[in-house]
């Protein structure tokens, strides 16, 4: 079977891109370095396709190209892999064999994205694991396919709101946290995190693996909505966006805590002056 390839560079863009990606039928999208990649049946209207994500991300770029001989809805699971990360294992379900279940995240990846194959996801779980302690309340924004609520369960969280706006994703993340086993903990909420934090309000810690302009949108929001000594771990936030993330958390009243990097990202724990 013929596939037409496509590959994108998101720019600043990437939910956009992934979400006009699965809207036009990709049924799945794998990541090299920057850029994204899926592939569509030879038959498939890619022009619709590129004018949906061009409508979408007006900055990113793409190639089209062609793959024989490969059934691309199934093979692009191949290219996932369980990750270690501190004391947590994220894997999808093909990989969870042998794993213990208290120590991992197993994730099917799906129209969410967030499969623990992409450095902002591994930068969150690696500072998440030096701020969770017994008991805290926790707000997840952007939560995709849930994987950041689920590893904050399993680290000990009491309480975590899973706040997703995509509603194709909600599916996916309710999956998720069943076949975790942690739904007594985790609670998967539809809408706009600016709209529903203050309703859940006051957590102890918040994660937001967002692109960097809504997170600075959300900076206020978060302020108040965390308790006295409260905290926030945010990603999605390439290095190149550094100095200006951080003048705007300056700005909004926030201090650095720690950092983390890998490759191109920077993931950054904040707590408020």
């Amino acid at each position: 079977m013929s596939w037409t390839s496509l590959r994108i560079h998101p720019g600043g863009e990437r939910e956009q891109v992934l979400a006009a990606l699965f809207a036009a039928g990709a049924q799945g999208v794998h990541e090299d370095g920057d850029d994204l990649i899926t592939h569509f049946p030879a038959d498939t209207d890619v022009d619709a396709v590129v004018t949906a994500v061009r409508s979408a991300a007006p900055s990113a770029s793409w190639d089209l190209g062609r793959s024989d001989d490969t059934d691309w809805s199934v093979a692009w699971r191949d290219r996932l892999r369980a990750h270690d990360v501190g004391l947590l294992t994220i894997a999808p379900p093909w990989l969870a064999e042998g794993l213990d279940p208290a120590h991992s995240v197993i994730i099917e990846p799906a129209m969410a994205f967030g499969t623990g194959d992409h450095p902002t996801t591994r930068g969150v779980v690696r500072l998440l694991q030096r701020q969770m302690s017994p008991g805290l309340v926790v707000a997840d924004l952007g939560a995709g396919s849930a994987v950041l609520s689920i590893a904050a369960a399993k680290l000990g969280a009491s309480r975590v709101f899973a706040i997703e706006y995509d509603g194709d994703a909600i599916s996916n993340a309710e999956l998720n946290v069943r076949a975790n086993r942690v739904e007594g903990v985790v609670h998967v909420f539809e809408g706009d995190a600016g709209v529903l934090l203050p309703l859940i309000a006051p957590v102890d810690l918040i994660l937001a693996n967002i692109i960097s302009s809504v997170l600075v949108e959300l900076l206020p929001a978060m302020r108040r909505a965390l308790r006295e000594g409260g905290r926030a771990i945010l990603s999605g936030i390439l290095l190149e966006e550094k100095p200006a993330m951080l003048e705007a958390l300056g700005a909004d009243g926030w201090r650095v805590i720690e950092e983390d990097e890998e490759e191109v990202w920077w993931s950054v724990t904040v707590a408020t002056r």
